[in-house]
């Protein structure tokens, strides 16, 4: 079973690292795992800092039992008990082992046991493989759409002109 723990600013330059490094590099993944569409960095010490330093902001880092960290995800509590899920990160050398599954379990129960009722995220809306993979873990489109934050190099360079973000969300359980 996977143990979470909120990160410390110590951890902060591995997370950007393992981020982009699994955001941005190929490593031998799955094409799907990669966000081919968005080049360079997908989060910088500076972006993480101020996010992390937002009330309700925390960064979790998975652990298997005695073990270094596999993983990551970052949550922000929402007052009306709607969280949102974000920067979902697994080692590449651990990937397609369930990992990433685990981990969003694990942060969903974590979220419900501090009262959380729904999960909510942005995902790039070209990333179908991806929204196909949220899918089959409860998550379904609201319609809504965001615009991707062109123009700002913190959120990296993308290669194509036409990616915008869908929102999708689950109820969650009682913990």
């Amino acid at each position: 079973m996977l143990q979470l723990s909120p990160a410390t600013e110590a951890d902060w330059p591995e997370v950007v690292a393992v981020t982009n490094r699994a955001y941005r590099t190929s490593d031998g993944q799955t094409a799907w795992k990669v966000e081919t569409i968005v080049g360079g960095q997908r989060i910088d010490a500076g972006l993480l800092r101020e996010d992390l330093l937002r009330p309700g902001a925390v960064l979790l880092l998975a652990r298997e039992p005695a073990g270094a960290p596999v993983g990551h995800v970052r949550l922000d509590a929402g007052d009306d008990g709607v969280w949102t899920l974000s920067m979902l990160t697994v080692r590449p050398e651990c990937q397609d082992a369930g990992v990433g599954r685990r981990v969003l379990e694990a942060a969903e129960a974590w979220a419900a046991a501090r009262g959380a009722r729904r999960m909510r995220m942005m995902v790039v809306g070209q990333r179908a493989e991806l929204i196909a993979w949220y899918g089959r873990r409860g998550y379904a489109g609201t319609g809504e759409r965001r615009p991707f934050p062109y123009g700002d190099a913190r959120f990296g360079a993308p290669v194509r002109d036409d990616l915008y973000f869908v929102v999708l969300d689950k109820p969650l359980s009682a913990a």
